[in-house]
């Protein structure tokens, strides 16, 4: 990857013209109202320290840190800046302080290091059982909030019944064509907290004539180690999982974390440094989709052929920051959601805002990331959903949180587990 001095040398960081078009996009601007944690300060801040006029202790580093990385700022910058690829060259160069440091390197080794199996485990039990729930409102500070952001992973029950069933292709289905195979990205938390959305998503691809195929030796995407700064760790990550898919054969990468899928096409940036990395990242690019583009796009050959039944009841979705600009897509998991006969679905005014969690900055910073979240909370209140549908596992732990500390009874839920529910209940089950 290049770093900054590269990139102010280049376009990238000379891009910003300083319109200021940016700063309402910016949660933390909004909220803070201080230029230096607006996208157009921080790069004036990327500038100087590319430059060597300024350090990156101090101001750079507290500024940079308190970025969301949400890249809203993206989607309204004329310039086409790249402020997500410069975002993670500039925390790269940041020297966290020894609590967040050791707080980030610990996070980091549980969620995607040797200990996540195991600890996972742990974490499902203690919320099967319901202790992460109690500890949630017994203990204080960030244990508490850990322990909220658990208990927010549990499926929701009138949703995911059934979810232990083994993915098999219905008796009535065709066998999937040979261009309508998917290996799905299982990433670390997906895998270890959001099992029943795996399963939903493979139901839902199964059911419009998709056949998964393995990709053994895939790994974590890399995502939390490049918002990070860890950029080395994210490369090698990449070159793994691009070794991986390409070894699958599968048509389309399917993914159902929009972070996840924001990350493998960034693998690009990760491996600029390399030709032939950066050439097969971009062809690994090509192939990747979103749950809710296969489902609903032109790839799912039977597509149009599954119904679904009526659910009584109202969502509210809430568009991931990583899917809706970082990938562009907008309008399919709403247009799956409004295929469900029945299902009153509201777009929340603030859909397009960040929630606030922003992969483990909600527990490194849970102060301002609840100040993020609470307009969209009182969105929720006020609308009296019965789900609140978001397609990013971040996300679902910080919203449900919210909810949950607030006494809010609106359930958090992935757009493909409704999807998966109300296809269930017309019959297009597994046998």
């Amino acid at each position: 990857m290049t770093d900054l001095r590269t990139a102010s040398a280049g376009t990238s960081l000379l891009g910003c013209v300083h319109c200021g078009f940016c700063l309402p996009a910016c949660p933390t601007y909004r909220i803070l109202a201080d230029e230096n944690d607006s996208p157009r300060g921080r790069l004036y801040l990327m500038r100087a320290a590319a430059e060597g006029r300024v350090g990156t202790d101090g101001a750079f580093s507290f500024h940079i840190g308190r970025c969301l990385g949400c890249r809203a700022c993206e989607t309204v910058c004329p310039a086409g800046v790249p402020f997500g690829s410069l975002l993670e060259q500039a925390r790269a160069l940041v020297r966290p302080g020894p609590i967040h440091r050791l707080a980030g390197s610990a996070l980091l080794r549980v969620l995607t290091g040797r200990p996540s199996r195991p600890a996972f485990a742990v974490l499902r039990l203690l919320r099967g059982i319901g202790l992460a729930r109690l500890a949630a409102k017994l203990l204080p500070g960030r244990i508490g909030l850990a322990a909220s952001l658990v208990a927010a992973t549990r499926p929701v029950a009138a949703v995911s019944a059934g979810r232990a069933a083994s993915f098999r292709r219905a008796r009535e289905m065709p066998a999937p064509p040979a261009d309508g195979s998917f290996a799905l990205l299982e990433g670390c938390v997906m895998r270890g907290l959001f099992g029943h959305v795996h399963a939903a998503t493979r139901r839902v691809l199964g059911r419009r004539g998709m056949g998964e195929v393995e990709a053994p030796g895939q790994v974590c995407c890399g995502a939390l180690h490049a918002h990070a700064g860890r950029l080395k760790e994210a490369a090698e990550l990449a070159r793994r999982n691009i070794e991986a898919f390409e070894r699958s054969g599968a048509q389309w990468i399917a993914v159902d974390s929009a972070g996840c899928g924001a990350a493998v096409l960034d693998y690009r940036h990760w491996l600029s440094d390399s030709p032939a990395w950066e050439e097969r990242a971009r062809s690994l690019a090509d192939r990747v989709r979103d749950v809710t583009e296969l489902a609903c796009g032109p790839e799912a050959p039977l597509h149009s052929a599954v119904s679904r039944a009526g659910l009584e009841g109202s969502v509210g979705y809430d568009a991931p920051c990583h899917l809706v600009h970082a990938q562009s897509v907008r309008d399919q998991p709403v247009e799956l959601l409004a295929g469900i006969e029945g299902l009153s679905v509201e777009v929340l005014p603030s859909a397009r805002h960040c929630c606030g969690g922003a992969g483990v900055y909600g527990l490194l910073r849970p102060s301002l990331a609840n100040e993020v979240l609470d307009p969209k909370l009182e969105e929720i209140r006020r609308g009296r959903y019965d789900w609140l549908a978001t397609g990013n596992p971040g996300c679902i732990m910080h919203i449900g949180a919210g909810l949950s500390r607030a006494g809010i009874a609106t359930s958090v839920v992935h757009p493909v587990e409704l999807a998966d529910w109300a296809e269930r209940k017309s019959g297009c089950d597994w046998t």
